[in-house]
């Protein structure tokens, strides 16, 4: 199987609870059976320690480190990049990010 690339804003009170929020969000969704090329295929996050930007800006800094082919997020079996977001209605959370097995 391939890999996709993803992107999933996710809100909560931690990143951690964020991501395990949006992953089961993703299973029930897309399935539980694998391969959903979603952040459901995740079991873990990297936290980009990087200012905290808006919806757009954060999806644009994601795309260029999925393009530059950045290490921490590279490997569709590795752990999913997050990025500071601030969403369009004003709440704070993470951008989750990477790829996926598809």
């Amino acid at each position: 199987m391939g890999a996709i690339e993803f992107f999933t804003t996710a809100t909560g009170l931690d990143l951690d609870t964020a991501f395990s929020t949006a992953r089961d969000e993703a299973a029930w969704e897309r399935g539980h059976g694998g391969y959903t090329g979603t952040v459901a295929e995740k079991g873990e996050v990297t936290l980009f320690d990087e200012p905290r930007r808006g919806e757009a800006a954060a999806l644009a800094r994601a795309e260029e480190l999925i393009r530059a082919g950045d290490p921490r997020i590279d490997d569709k079996w590795g752990p999913a990049g997050a990025l500071p977001l601030t969403t369009d209605s004003g709440d704070e959370g993470w951008l989750l990010f990477g790829f996926a097995a598809y």
